[in-house]
């Protein structure tokens, strides 16, 4: 229920983007879905931002905290560090290093992590994507969380 609820309150920021951050969370776990992934993958993608209003630099740690027993070591890694990664797009535009993650490249998830980014967070700002609704996820977020 928690959960639900703290992604609930995404909805009210739009943190300067085209879509509030709920929106971009439900793109992200659409985009998951529709590309056949599993349900951990999908609340994982789901997740990933929930602590982005509370902790802008540090929010990743929080979604990791929260899926950090329930899922894979592939995709913990991938919710910890998808901030990083994810910095490859936009970092160099605010005085930051891009390659960031070339710390992480000998991790067994680079790529995979890479591909989250790439294919699903990077894409989830579209405002015409049409994206399932926050209950749909439901049942997914109690089965894998609960």
């Amino acid at each position: 229920d928690r959960v639900l609820e703290l992604l609930g309150h995404l909805a009210a920021d739009d943190g300067g983007f085209p879509v509030s951050r709920l929106e971009h969370s439900l793109q992200t776990a659409t985009r998951a879905l529709r590309d056949g992934r599993d349900d951990e993958y999908v609340v994982c993608a789901l997740v990933h931002d929930i602590g982005d209003t509370l902790a802008p630099y540090n929010h990743p740690e929080i979604a990791a905290s929260l899926v950090r027993a329930k899922v894979s070591e592939a995709n913990h890694f991938m919710v910890a560090q998808h901030g990083v990664f994810q910095g490859y797009y936009f970092w160099h535009h605010i005085g930051l290093d891009r390659d960031a993650r070339e710390a992480f490249r000998s991790s067994p998830y680079f790529e995979y992590t890479e591909e989250f980014c790439a294919k699903y967070d990077q894409t989830a700002f579209d405002p015409d994507y049409p994206s399932e609704p926050l209950a749909f996820f439901e049942p997914m977020v109690r089965a894998v969380l609960g």
